[in-house]
């Protein structure tokens, strides 16, 4: 399927979406909610995509709400899409079926496949909220971030109240959002925002290498349930999360991948996982 907002491109089985917009930076429209929503949901039902990449066109990650979006809101036009207007959507097979994960923005845990942000520039308000519902985040040593609300008249919106404190502490957190200034891919990396740094011509390759390593060693079924382990965890105790990954475990025991995960090392050659 074709989109406006977004190029897509699947090569050893790592699909790539990038917001293209470059001439706004990639700056969030309700068109773009609605196709990356679908480009997301096609990738997790879609068998041969084993990893997904987030990028951005041009300069820029994305440079948060259409200032012309904002515009309209100001003017009394109506803005992006509320949660209680939103049609869930069933996750697809594999993914987390939480309704915490069913609002607009927050959906990136129901898909079952690593998704990795590979921030190019800019990365502001909701363009950094995106970002932080990836499972993983590489970003250029240029790169940009800035909460962005505070210096709109707004507040820590779409979950990043809950998002940013779990990655950074809540008293980071609170510097971030409540002064809204802008830091760059090393500090994001020391404040634990992001996972890696890279110059920014060796971004995509490093995040493309990474992607396909996931593809290519690692059983899909394997990274799909621990994806969900870990998003669904953060809403249990540790007895919970203990019984669902020992129920999990006995599960994996029955499957073709937990075969070829042995066999393949016996026998010293490339697994063969086939996500069964």
């Amino acid at each position: 399927m074709s989109y406006e907002t977004l190029l897509i491109d699947t090569a050893d089985r790592v699909r790539t979406i990038t917001l293209n917009r470059p001439e706004r930076l990639n700056a969030w429209t309700r068109q773009m909610q609605s196709e990356l929503k679908d480009a997301m949901f096609a990738a997790g039902e879609d068998a041969g995509v084993r990893a997904i990449i987030l990028t951005g066109a041009g300069r820029g990650f994305c440079s948060g709400a259409d200032i012309e979006n904002l515009q309209a809101i100001q003017a009394g036009g109506g803005g992006s899409v509320s949660d209680r207007a939103l049609k869930p959507r069933r996750a697809p097979a594999g993914g987390s079926e939480l309704p915490d994960f069913q609002l607009v923005h927050s959906y990136f845990p129901s898909i079952p496949k690593p998704i990795i942000a590979a921030i190019n520039g800019p990365c502001a308000g909701l363009g950094l909220v995106m970002a932080l519902y990836c499972d993983l985040r590489f970003a250029a040593d240029n790169a940009t971030f800035t909460t962005a609300f505070a210096m709109r008249g707004l507040i820590a919106e779409h979950g990043i109240s809950w998002l940013l404190p779990r990655l950074c502490g809540p008293q980071n957190a609170f510097d971030v959002l409540v002064s809204a200034r802008k830091f760059k891919g090393s500090e994001a990396k020391e404040l634990g925002v992001v996972n890696r740094v890279y110059p920014v011509d060796q971004l995509m390759a490093e995040t493309r290498s990474y992607a396909r390593m996931l593809a290519e060693t690692v059983s899909p079924r394997s990274a799909a349930v621990i994806k969900k382990q870990l998003w669904e965890a953060q809403f249990q105790t540790l007895a919970e999360a203990t019984v669902r990954g020992n129920y999990e475990m006995e599960l994996s025991f029955g499957t073709e991948d937990f075969k070829e995960g042995v066999a393949h090392f016996v026998e010293k050659r490339p697994a063969r996982f086939t996500g069964r």
